[in-house]
């Protein structure tokens, strides 16, 4: 027994390590959580940046023990009118209450209901949705946190993170419909026509970790291949598009070949009314061939409402 003892403590060290090893960066917390920062933006209105933001900071990168054990990504305490279960953790003082959750997607939205449901956050929501600065500085004033300098925490790493292009997305199919960003802005996700006129941009922006443009009033596949010195062919194959279609106002281009299928994060996508596996291809940055070849299906062939496509594993076959 004594010989197994030690073999576990030399183990220890690699053990340890191998722990460390899974620590998530912050910027992998970004991309699996921003989808729903936005999704409860669209819902209360709290700026996706200034949630994930939060998200960060509060759950070091979604590695503290709040977040790993409790679900909870925001530090939010039990207060005396919780229900739900708990988890004890020192805080400001030791051993204090705070919300357990099932997943973190109960998290991000009971975070939402806790800014919405209290009065003295109240005035935030009066604030400019893109102001995500008057959020952070406004939820110091409201108290939300003791550290005194936890609005410029909160600002420096939506700045430095780009964050504040998430407050972009405008629409309940934000991966599919966006906003086009001010000068100063480059990266969020996604394809198709936008359903609300924006103010065009020229510049390249980043969707699905691929660049991309957005087409203005009078541009065609000649001015665009030119603009961005790109081959005759390469607008066309990139995009899925038959040559010699022309690009429609506020259409959404991939300028670099697309993946073959969509990040791990997209595992499956279930069809809305009027979803075409090309308006999937281009909402994912996934190529249109591998895609219909992945869901056993020929060219031309569309998909049912309420049908499953899957993004990265192919379609099992029916029994």
């Amino acid at each position: 027994m004594f010989r197994y003892i030690l073999l576990f403590l030399a183990a220890l060290p690699s053990i340890t390590g191998f722990a460390q090893q899974r620590q998530i960066t912050r910027e992998e917390y970004i991309q699996k959580f921003y989808p729903l920062a936005i999704s409860e933006m669209e819902r209360s209105g709290i700026p996706a940046s200034i949630t994930l933001a939060q998200g960060c900071w509060e759950s070091q990168n979604g590695n503290s023990r709040l977040a790993t054990e409790g679900n909870n990504h925001f530090g939010i305490k039990c207060k005396s009118d919780w229900r739900g279960k708990k988890i004890y953790h020192d805080d400001d003082a030791k051993g204090e209450c705070f919300r357990r959750y099932a997943h973190a997607e109960a998290s991000y939205i009971d975070h939402s209901n806790f800014l919405m449901g209290s009065s003295r956050y109240s005035f935030l929501f009066r604030l400019d949705p893109k102001d995500y600065a008057g959020w952070a500085r406004g939820l110091k004033q409201a108290g939300y946190a003791t550290d005194p300098s936890y609005s410029e925490r909160l600002i420096k790493i939506i700045e430095d993170f780009k964050l504040y292009l998430y407050d972009e997305y405008g629409d309940n199919r934000q991966l599919a419909s966006i906003k086009q960003e001010p000068e100063k802005k480059k990266h969020e996700k996604a394809p198709i026509t936008q359903t609300k006129t924006p103010a065009i941009s020229r510049k390249i922006e980043m969707r699905n970790g691929l660049r991309t443009i957005v087409v203005a009033e009078g541009d065609s596949y000649e001015s665009l291949t030119k603009r961005y010195k790109l081959k005759d062919w390469e607008l066309y194959t990139y995009n899925d598009f038959a040559k010699g279609r022309q690009p429609r106002p506020n259409e959404i281009l991939y300028i670099e070949a697309k993946y073959k299928k969509a990040s791990k994060q997209h595992k499956q996508h279930v069809t809305d009314q009027g979803d075409t596996m090309h308006y999937i291809a281009q909402l994912y940055g996934i190529k249109l061939k591998p895609l219909l070849k992945r869901n056993r299906m020929k060219t031309g062939e569309e998909p049912a409402v309420g049908q499953i496509v899957y993004l990265n594993h192919k379609r099992p076959r029916r029994g």
